[in-house]
């Protein structure tokens, strides 16, 4: 392991079970319902059609589970935490979800706001492997959207062992 891992793992050892943050209100439109079912070719009525889905359990259309979880990007860009350790990595990939539950629909025009924490982190070499929750709420709801735990390797350059 190198020093600039190690830096990092201790350093993000020291903030586990933190909130890292929560980041900005996003409106889900009917049109970024609509372009998503586009690309994956789910066109469920209680998506797309807001007519029918009038007489729905929901009363209008929802988001696609799916597409609440692929927004988890842009909902979270700008609050995860960093410092100059993390600055120095050479890489970084998502890894996967220890688990993805979609506990409420998200209504057409429907406000979503993601909570970052820092729930666990584990050394692999030169690498680290970090897990995080992220609670999506919706705005006026007591339940959430979706709860995940996330998991992400972020990647650092091994020591030079040539002096």
């Amino acid at each position: 392991m190198s020093a600039t891992s190690q830096k990092a793992y201790d350093w993000f050892t020291s903030r586990l079970g933190l909130v890292e943050g929560t980041g900005p209100w996003f409106t889900m439109t009917q049109e970024v319902i609509d372009r998503f079912a586009d690309a994956t070719l789910d066109f469920a009525m209680i998506h797309v059609d807001p007519e029918a889905a009038k007489d729905g359990p929901f009363g209008t259309t929802i988001a696609h589970g799916f597409l609440t979880l692929s927004m988890l990007p842009h909902l979270t860009h700008d609050i995860t935490e960093t410092d100059d350790n993390t600055a120095l990595m050479t890489g970084g990939v998502n890894y996967g979800f220890n688990k993805v539950r979609f506990v409420s629909p998200v209504r057409v025009n429907s406000r979503i706001q993601a909570t970052v924490t820092l729930v666990g982190v584990e050394q692999k070499g030169d690498t680290i492997e970090i897990s995080r929750e992220i609670v999506v709420a919706i705005e006026d709801e007591e339940r959430p959207a979706l709860i995940a735990e996330w998991v992400t390797r972020h990647f650092y350059e091994p020591d030079n062992e040539e002096a």
